[in-house]
């Protein structure tokens, strides 16, 4: 069985890396072409950034290959030597905060070339080592404290229930619903300032679309994001009562009001549509599938890698095997949510005007250094999106006379309009 298991791992990895060779050979080509929406110089930085990015992610993926095999046939026997192999939900426990502190340490290189090399080089990262130490030092705190948690309900779970699966899916799917709700009021502000947005045509005009699609949120909030990067960015957080708006300051400083009620007006569109809700039951599919998988591994599997099939290392075996399980879900996914984004870019741009939102994509490419094509295998499997390409086409734009842009407001914006 474990070599059945290190196979499917196997094809997994090398489906990951073949796609991103084809994504660096194919922004390789396309970055010396003539640009589209954003200069010359800027269209070839993108290209760079976005090659840099998927080298690091090749050499992530054969790293996380090489832990995969490590523990598998030598790091689950090696922690179990050192804990013992009792029944006990706290040497579960125990259990899994090393896996996790091991599996922590082999990713933080790349987590910090990220922040401090990669980003900063191109003028993306704002993180400083103060800053980001304080950060680790916040999430630590609240991985002992909420993780260990949860750690021990889902051991106590697979200890004492046969079933323990069912059970197991039940706790992590409501975990989940919980976070969604207190995400926006009780974590985010323990990293960044959240302040109410000022009163003015601006709050006026979104309190107005809110009302229109019958959103009652806990209020319109600024978030000092530029003090860690300077994307641009906004979103709808929480659930029920804490639903908020949120606008990135950099956001708030890029984007005209009329652009930011379009953005707005697109992510009311996902809120029209339900789409939350449909993302929280394609969630739930795929956290009750692989619950129900790896919830029945055999247990030869677990003397095949010189361990006792016990609680902390059957919740690490799954944690190990989730990510091959999702990347079989992600194409599903990505195409469901793409079709929502079509739907949710035809909202925003009735609530907030063709050409604003038009403008305001534009510029969240141009700003945020997007490399605005891509392969299409990586569009499969990865993209959440449509790519900024086809989104304006379905806008009624024509991306073949993107490559004479205008200038407008500082930055290449958008081409023959259609007025229709």
């Amino acid at each position: 069985m474990l070599e059945i298991i290190v196979i499917l791992y196997t094809v997994y990895t090398l489906l990951k890396i073949y796609i991103s060779v084809m994504q660096i050979g194919y922004i390789s080509e396309e970055k010396n072409k003539e640009a589209v929406l954003m200069t010359q110089e800027k269209y070839t930085t993108a290209g760079e950034y976005a090659i840099k990015k998927e080298r690091m992610g090749i050499l992530s993926t054969i790293v996380d290959y090489g832990m995969f095999i490590w523990w598998v046939t030598v790091g689950f026997a090696w922690i179990s030597s050192i804990l013992g192999t009792t029944e006990s939900v706290m040497d579960a426990v125990y259990f899994l905060f090393g896996f996790m502190a091991v599996n922590f340490i082999a990713g933080l290189p790349f987590e910090l070339y990220q922040t401090f090399k990669l980003d900063k080089e191109y003028g993306f990262s704002q993180m400083t080592p103060k800053l980001y130490l304080q950060d680790l030092a916040k999430s630590m705190a609240m991985f002992v404290v909420f993780g260990g948690a949860i750690f021990y309900l889902l051991a106590w779970i697979v200890v004492n229930v046969t079933s323990w699966w069912v059970w197991g899916f039940v706790l992590l799917f409501a975990i989940a619903l919980l976070v969604n709700i207190i995400y926006p009021t009780l974590i985010a502000p323990i990293f960044n300032k959240f302040s109410p947005l000022e009163e003015g045509e601006l709050k006026t005009a979104i309190e107005e679309m809110m009302q229109k699609v019958g959103l009652k949120s806990d209020g319109i909030f600024t978030m000092d994001a530029s003090k860690r990067d300077n994307r641009l960015n906004a979103y709808f957080g929480g659930l029920g009562k804490t639903k908020r708006v949120v606008l990135f300051d950099t956001l708030m400083k890029k984007l005209n009001p009329k652009e930011l009620l379009a953005v707005l007006g697109h992510e009311l569109g996902h809120f029209s549509h339900g789409d939350i809700w449909k993302n929280i039951g394609m969630m739930a599919v795929l956290l009750f599938v692989a619950f129900f998988l790896l919830g029945n591994l055999p247990e030869q599997l677990f003397y095949d890698m010189k361990v006792m099939p016990r609680a902390g290392v059957e919740i690490a075996m799954m944690m190990l095997l989730v990510p091959l399980i999702g990347f079989v879900f992600t194409p599903i996914m990505s195409y469901v949510s793409r079709h929502n984004e079509y739907a949710a870019d035809a909202f925003g741009s009735e609530m907030g005007g063709k050409e604003n939102l038009v403008s305001a994509l534009i510029k969240l490419v141009d700003e945020n250094k997007a490399f605005p094509k891509s392969h299409p295998l990586v569009v499969f499997f990865y993209y959440t999106h449509p790519p900024v390409l086809e989104r304006l086409k379905e806008l009624g734009y024509d991306s073949h006379t993107i490559n004479e842009p205008l200038k407008q407001e500082g930055i290449f914006t958008f081409f023959n309009v259609d007025d229709k």
